[in-house]
């Protein structure tokens, strides 16, 4: 094994470790009470701990997702319906703050996680998710 990485080194071959596999990512599902526009889940993760919130919103609905947390290197970010990779909105970039109107229609992926540098020390983030989703930005 020692020999092996001496060649991979010596190739410039660099071996990362990779996070929890999109297979580890839990899924809860978010539903409003009847007549409700908004939720509040409460929570918290741990080292590489990732869930994935599904929230049901129409094409061209307002959405405002915001998290407050106790781990600065806790974030979330938003996913397309269909997309299981590529954020639409990224929380590491605008402070856990999103505001829009809805590109689509089906499932939104609220994904909740730490930075890798928080991860691998198995730091624990505890933190308040709002969801709201209204017909207009009301």
């Amino acid at each position: 094994m020692t020999r092996m990485l001496s060649i991979l080194c010596s190739l410039g071959v660099i071996l990362v470790a990779v996070p929890a596999a999109a297979d580890d990512i839990q899924e809860r599902r978010v539903q409003f009470e009847r007549g409700a526009t908004s939720t509040v889940v409460e929570d918290s993760i741990t080292g590489y701990e990732i869930v994935d919130y599904l929230l049901g919103a129409s094409q061209g609905q307002y959405m405002n997702v915001s998290m407050a947390t106790d781990n600065g290197a806790n974030y979330f970010n938003i996913l397309a319906p269909g997309e299981t990779e590529v954020a639409m909105f990224n929380g590491s970039i605008a402070e856990n703050q999103y505001e829009g109107v809805l590109p689509a229609s089906g499932d939104y992926r609220i994904r909740v996680y730490m930075m890798r540098s928080a991860a691998r020390r198995d730091e624990v983030a505890n933190y308040r998710l709002e969801m709201i989703i209204t017909e207009s930005g009301e």
